[in-house]
């Protein structure tokens, strides 16, 4: 008793597994192949049936061969019509001339002549067979013949005007392999959409979270092991937007708490009586005011709490490009003219904007490049300046870092510039990569993807 309880107990835990539903598949393919082909055998008419060698009917030739063979000349006729019926028609013929058959090269029943002669006990009776096709075209509904010789050399004529024995062996075996694959496929399909379509909603809901991490739990659904997998991404989904959220409140909170001392300091500057001394003093404050107000900025970035959305990109880039073009910087852009893209439009046009900035700063002009790939869309931003050295290609992308002799405090930035882009591609699902060119200058890469 307790075996089955355990048993049953694992029966129900096991109730809507993946693996029941493997089983389930299996089992339910072969009993609808095995229902199908009962049904086609009640229903298909002739292809259904037994092969001819398996239907009985040459033994019931060899029987009234038999009869008719030991029966007087004067009784044959009546005994092979008395044995006749609508499906075989028996005669005896005094001369196999007499049959009208057609002359064949071989007329030979080799694939039932064995059981013939076995059922005769006539290891060397004479037995010749005919079918539609040895017919002229005139007698094609002749149909079937069999002749079989007896001792005085007198023939007993079988004649079918069709056949209703079943086909051959190969076609037969090869409609019922169809009839069990396409029931399996069938049953299979049914199993497997199933399977995939909470396997579909989760990897939709876990790409909608790479592009948007403010986005809803998945909806728990499915097998238990799938159900499992999907509770398991919404708790990590969960832990990981508290930590964002906790780390942006927290960065923000003491960004906007320093705006406070630095006032101070700059209105104890204005009693600095030493006219230099002042002029830095309020030089470092004023710089630290703006990376105060930078800081704030990228932690309090209102694109990042925009939603995903179709838009075109292409006409996105165009118009990023044609502003710049009203204010006197003509940019190059080279591409498709519709490219439909699901993503959040205001964090793309602030990348790229980004991008082209420090192009024409550092690089004194650049071009716009946007491809469509397989699965992927890629913006190139190449720009036509010195570039940068190698060893400073990732760390661009850290906070606060400037390269020193080129991108200093002098020119505006403070290095929340390409970390804020790389950011918002990274939200995005994408990549975002810097590379020196073989022919001069600095290239932006950003690779989206799309599917």
């Amino acid at each position: 008793m307790n075996l089955v309880r355990r048993m049953l107990a694992s029966v129900h835990r096991s109730s809507d597994t993946v693996a029941r539903w493997i089983a389930l598949t299996t089992m339910a393919a072969m009993l609808t192949a095995l229902a199908l082909n009962g049904l086609l055998s009640q229903l298909a008419g002739i292809w259904a049936r037994p092969p001819l060698l398996e239907t009985g009917l040459l033994e019931r030739c060899a029987t009234i061969t038999r009869i008719v063979g030991a029966a007087i000349p004067e009784q044959r006729p009546g005994i092979a019509k008395a044995a006749s019926d609508e499906m075989l028609i028996v005669k005896w013929l005094e001369k196999h001339d007499a049959a009208g058959m057609p002359k064949l090269d071989d007329p030979e029943f080799r694939a039932g002549e064995q059981i013939l002669r076995r059922q005769l006990k006539q290891s060397d009776v004479k037995i010749e067979a005919y079918v539609p096709s040895d017919w002229p075209a005139p007698d094609v509904a002749k149909g079937y013949v069999l002749l079989i010789e007896l001792s005085d050399s007198s023939w007993v004529m079988f004649s079918a005007p069709t056949r209703n024995w079943g086909l051959d062996v190969v076609p037969k075996n090869l409609i019922v392999m169809v009839t069990v694959l396409l029931s399996t496929i069938v049953v299979a399909l049914i199993a497997t959409r199933h399977l995939a379509s909470p396997l579909e909603r989760f990897a939709q809901g876990a790409r909608r979270f790479g592009t948007d991490f403010r986005s809803p739990p998945i909806v728990v659904e499915g097998p238990r092991e799938i159900r499992q997998a999907i509770v398991a991404f919404n708790a990590m989904q969960a832990q990981l937007q508290h930590f964002i959220n906790d780390r942006t409140q927290m960065l923000a909170a003491i960004s906007h708490d320093l705006r406070a001392p630095l006032t101070r300091m700059r209105l104890r500057g204005e009693f600095i009586g030493d006219t230099e001394q002042q002029a830095r003093l309020f030089r470092d404050v004023d710089e630290m005011r703006a990376m105060v107000n930078s800081a704030l900025e990228f932690f309090r970035d209102d694109a990042r709490l925009e939603p995903a959305t179709t838009f075109d990109l292409a006409a996105l880039l165009q118009t990023v490009v044609d502003d710049y073009k009203d204010s006197g910087v003509d940019i190059p852009l080279f591409g498709p003219d519709r490219l439909v893209y699901v993503g959040r439009p205001i964090g793309i046009r602030r990348t790229v904007t980004n991008l082209l900035d420090n192009a024409i700063k550092y690089g004194g002009g650049c071009t716009v490049e946007l491809v469509a790939g397989a699965g992927k869309v890629e913006i190139r931003v190449l720009d036509e300046g010195p570039g940068i050295a190698t060893e400073h290609l990732e760390s661009v992308f850290k906070p606060f870092f400037r390269i020193e002799g080129s991108r200093n405090k002098d020119t505006g930035g403070i290095g929340l510039g390409l970390p804020a882009a790389r950011a918002t591609v990274l939200e995005h699902g994408g990549t975002l990569t810097l590379r020196n060119r073989h022919e001069g200058g600095l290239a932006a890469e950003i690779v989206l993807p799309t599917a």
